[in-house]
C-alpha cells in the first residue's frame, strides 16, 4: 500500500522516441529527481506497447505513439526524429502534456516558444504558459551562456564561432553510421552513407552530399536562427558569425571562438571571470570533447591573444551536447512540474 501511494504522488511524462540517445540522457537525469517522476515510454515506430528492458522495481515498456499513451502526463519531451515530434503535436489533445521539443521540428510553430534556462537571463519573462517549448540548439546554449557572462564583464565589439558537429547530433543512425565507417576504411570496405552521404570518418565535412538525410546548411541555420532569438536578451552583444563543421567525432560540441573586444582584458583576467561564473576552466591543459563527455557545464582552455589583433582572444571550449540539451529540457520541465 505505502509503495502504491508512492507511485500515485509522482507526476507523470511522457517521452517520445524513448530509445533514442537523448531519451536516454533524459531518463538518467529525471531518476536523479526527488521524488523521481514515472516515465511512459513512447516511440512513434512501434504499433502496440513492447518490454525493452527491466528496471530494478519495473519493466521498462515502450508504447505506440497516440492520444491514448500521452494522457495524464503533464509534460511530454519529444527526444525522437522531426516527424514524431510533428506527429505528436498532431495527436496532443487540447488538454494533453505541454510539449518539449528537443528535436527542433516545432520551432517555427506560432505557439512555440525557444528556451535554454541555462543561457537565459535571470529575469527574463515567463514562458510556463506556452503549450509546446523548444529546447534551443546545444551548441548556441553554450556559446550564448559564454558571451553573456563575458559580456557582463567587459563589452564585446564582434566575435567569430567555428562549431565542430560531433555524429551523436544527427542520432544513433549517425552515430553508428560512422563506427561503420570507421571500420570500412582501415578494412577497405565500402562506406555506408545514408545519414551524411559522404565519408565522415578520417575527415572533416564543410557539407554533407546531396543525398543527406538533412542538410548541414539547415542545420548551420537553425543553429544561428536560435542564438539570435537567445541573444535578443542581452542588447548589449553582438550576433556572431558562426560557421558548422561536422567533425569525425561521436560526441560532443567543441568550439573555436575569436572574441574581440573594446578593450582585451588578457587571458588570465578571461580565465578568472569564467571560473568565476562557474565554467571548467583550464588554462593549462585544454578541454576535449571525449574528456567533457558525460559531465555538466561547459569546460573552456587555450585561451590566448591574438598576435595580429590586440583587441581580440581565442577561446576553445567543449560542450557534452547530449546532456547540455537534456539539462535544459529537465529545467523548463520543473517550470511546469
Amino acid at each position: 500500500m505505502a509503495k502504491e501511494k508512492e507511485i500515485a504522488g509522482r507526476p507523470l511524462v511522457a517521452l517520445v522516441g524513448g530509445d533514442t540517445l537523448l531519451a536516454r540522457e533524459l531518463r538518467d537525469l529525471l531518476s536523479e529527481s526527488k521524488p523521481a517522476p514515472r516515465v511512459q515510454l513512447i516511440s512513434s515506430a512501434a504499433e502496440e506497447s513492447v518490454q525493452i528492458g527491466l528496471e530494478p522495481e519495473e519493466a521498462l515498456i515502450m508504447a505506440p505513439l497516440s492520444a491514448a499513451s500521452l494522457e495524464g502526463s503533464r509534460v511530454a519531451f519529444l527526444a525522437g526524429s522531426a516527424a514524431s515530434s510533428r506527429r505528436t503535436l498532431k495527436v496532443n489533445p487540447g488538454d494533453g502534456p505541454v510539449l518539449i521539443d528537443l528535436t527542433g521540428a516545432l520551432d517555427e510553430h506560432p505557439q512555440a516558444r525557444l528556451r535554454a534556462p541555462s543561457a537565459e537571463p535571470s529575469m527574463a519573462p515567463a514562458h510556463a504558459g506556452s503549450r509546446i517549448q523548444v529546447i534551443a540548439h546545444p551548441a548556441s546554449i553554450a556559446i550564448a551562456m559564454l558571451l553573456a557572462k563575458i559580456a557582463a564583464r567587459t563589452a564585446i565589439r564582434r566575435s567569430i564561432v567555428h562549431v565542430f558537429e560531433p555524429a551523436s547530433e544527427r542520432g544513433q543512425r549517425g552515430v553508428d553510421e560512422l563506427q561503420q565507417q570507421t571500420v570500412a576504411v582501415l578494412s577497405f570496405q565500402k562506406l555506408k552513407a545514408d545519414v551524411f552521404d559522404a565519408q565522415l570518418s578520417f575527415n572533416l565535412l564543410a557539407r554533407y552530399g546531396e543525398e543527406a538525410l538533412e542538410p548541414l546548411e539547415l542545420i548551420e541555420q537553425r543553429l544561428e536562427r536560435h542564438l539570435a532569438s537567445l541573444l535578443s536578451a542581452y542588447s548589449a552583444i553582438p550576433m556572431p558569425s558562426l560557421r558548422v563543421i561536422q567533425a569525425p567525432v561521436f560526441h560532443g560540441h567543441s568550439f573555436s571562438m575569436w572574441i574581440e573586444f573594446e578593450q582585451n582584458p588578457g587571458a588570465e583576467k578571461l580565465a578568472a571571470w569564467l571560473g568565476e561564473s562557474g565554467f571548467d576552466v583550464r588554462p593549462g591543459d585544454p578541454p576535449t570533447n571525449a574528456g567533457i563527455a558525460g559531465q555538466h557545464g561547459l569546460s573552456v582552455g587555450a585561451i590566448s591573444l591574438d598576435h595580429n589583433q590586440t583587441r581580440a582572444s581565442w577561446l576553445w571550449m567543449v560542450a557534452d551536447n547530449l546532456k547540455l540539451a537534456a539539462e535544459n529540457a529537465i529545467a523548463v520541465a520543473r517550470e511546469i512540474l
